[in-house]
């Protein structure tokens, strides 16, 4: 999405501008009711929701939208309207808040608030069990979302690495989180990072590095070939990983990971967690290698701040 749409948007709804970093999917979808309340809270019907993003946005003929998902957000009350719009530059997600009268919109984020405001946010990720890079003492620990079909995932991968090189009392754990509507064979990727983590974790990091390294010669025809080639270029056992992949319950423990980014309000891939904090993308185009250096120096001059 180009910086005039974007700015535009954040104009429009007097809120925060919102920007694409990486690559986005709405997981889920609403259905045309009217209000109703989930939790105590009030929610728009998708009707009105529509009606609001027509008035606002109808005379851009570049630009087209499709409602993700509307329910409570964490705080009391407001309402949560996850929008893809869409520009032939690109799509991006926003986050829509609606107050309880439905009279007042506002974008942005919400962001957690509190003498420790990343504490639960952390206890969430406590489950995140994907590939792990780091000490397992770290003084920080990063959680990233990804999905090995995600361009920016690849591109952000460089300033992955030197930041592991560079930091060595971090711990990145990679999750998998592929988005499956938009990349067709991130699914069947996440299955072998899975199974390969569980068989030798270092063969699986080995293993996305590869992916990524290769990541425009595989196409949703020839990836369980592609996959099957790279699982035997890292030191894996193909025949073995690939019974893994057709497993039931592999597909289950990926669910299981993309319901803990769901949980989390992931809507991006790279998404990082430090410690609980996030950041989203990590690349040129994303946060910038200095600033989310500055922020894992932080964390660990100062563990458990």
């Amino acid at each position: 999405m180009n910086r005039l749409t974007s700015l535009l948007l954040s104009i429009v709804l007097s809120g925060l501008s919102v920007t694409a970093f990486g690559q986005t999917s709405a997981k889920s979808t609403s259905s045309s009711k009217p209000a109703s309340t989930n939790g105590g809270t009030a929610l728009p019907s998708e009707a009105t929701v529509n009606s609001f993003l027509k008035q606002m946005f109808g005379w851009n003929q570049e630009l087209s939208w499709r409602i993700a998902e509307i329910k409570p957000s964490e705080a009391p009350g407001i309402a949560q309207v996850a929008v893809v719009f869409s520009t032939p530059k690109g799509e991006q997600v926003t986050r829509i808040y609606i107050t309880p009268d439905e009279k007042y919109a506002f974008t942005g984020e919400l962001v957690p608030f509190g003498a420790d405001p990343f504490a639960k946010t952390r206890a969430d990720l406590s489950t995140a069990n994907g590939p792990v890079k780091g000490p397992k003492d770290a003084v920080v620990t990063i959680v990233e979302f990804g999905d090995l079909e995600c361009p920016a995932c690849k591109a952000a991968q460089p300033n992955v690495m030197r930041l592991m090189q560079e930091e060595p009392k971090v711990k990145l754990i990679f999750q998998n989180y592929p988005l499956e509507t938009i990349h067709k064979w991130a699914l069947i990727a996440a299955k072998y990072v899975d199974c390969l983590a569980r068989a030798n974790n270092d063969v699986a990091l080995k293993f996305i590095d590869t992916v990524y390294e290769h990541q425009s010669e595989v196409n949703e025809q020839n990836v369980d070939q592609m996959l099957k080639g790279y699982v035997k270029q890292v030191g894996g056992n193909p025949d073995e990983i690939a019974a893994c992949v057709a497993k039931p319950e592999t597909e289950k423990r990926v669910k299981d990971s993309e319901a803990l980014g769901e949980k989390l309000d992931v809507s991006s891939t790279p998404t990082f967690f430090i410690n609980g904090r996030r950041i989203v993308g990590f690349a040129s185009s994303g946060a910038p290698y200095d600033a989310v250096k500055q922020m894992v120096d932080y964390d660990v001059a100062n563990p458990g701040h």
